[in-house]
């Protein structure tokens, strides 16, 4: 499985970018993409933020509901993640990562080493 993240940048606080995840190499009906960020800094995990599985279903978690959006081109295999109303706490590496079955969705956002397949990050930086 490979992924590749584009769409970072740099964005002025209010402002929105649009983050894709092209993926390839699935062999299987069930998986979820996951979109997940590190903030810089010492002990910073890697934070979920947001959660699309084969089947249509979506989560998000309370740091981005209502301001992040995601979704999925399955023609062109990405996913995507609108972001809208940055903030500089927003600013991060993003990265989307893959796992096969019914229930990644349900473990992203406390458990996201059990995510085997990760892409290569993108940054984002969000000026005040």
């Amino acid at each position: 499985v490979q992924l590749v993240e584009s769409g970072g940048g740099l964005v002025q606080a209010g402002g929105s970018l649009r983050l894709s995840c092209a993926f390839s190499g699935f062999t299987f009906d069930d998986y979820a993409i996951a979109w997940f960020r590190q903030a810089p800094g010492p002990g910073k995990e890697r934070e979920g933020l947001s959660c699309i599985h084969s089947d249509g279903s979506i989560d998000y978690q309370d740091s981005v509901k209502g301001r992040f959006s995601i979704s999925t081109d399955n023609a062109k295999n990405t996913v995507y993640l609108q972001m809208n109303s940055l903030k500089p706490e927003d600013t991060a590496v993003y990265f989307c990562a893959a796992d096969v079955g019914i229930d990644p969705c349900t473990y992203y956002s406390s458990h996201y080493y059990r995510f085997p397949s990760w892409g290569q990050g993108t940054q984002v930086t969000v000026s005040s």
